[in-house]
């Protein structure tokens, strides 16, 4: 990966607006859906948290990778610190 497809993903949100993709929110909106409806009349308490942690995950692991592993590149795909980027690594596990 190059400094060019870092600065086409730091400006997916804006193409895929304006554009003929589906907003990413489309997709995490049908997610969410899903996963009430499969959940039921649950009042589970820690969704937030859940939905949070559930969508982290994946983002920073297919982040680093688009990166090639390289933190602060990742770091400044996501528009976050390094330093924010280790600890959530730690956080999850995943350092």
């Amino acid at each position: 990966m190059n400094a060019a497809s870092d600065r086409n993903l730091s400006t997916l949100s804006a193409t895929t607006l304006s554009g003929s993709r589906t907003p990413l929110r489309d997709h995490v909106a049908t997610a969410i859906r899903r996963f009430l409806r499969d959940m039921g009349e649950c009042d589970d308490a820690g969704l937030y948290q859940v939905a949070l942690q559930e969508f982290e995950v994946p983002l920073l692991t297919e982040v680093l990778a688009h990166c090639e592993g390289n933190q602060s590149r990742a770091a400044a795909v996501l528009g976050i610190h390094r330093a924010t980027l280790r600890k959530k690594l730690r956080e999850y596990g995943m350092a």
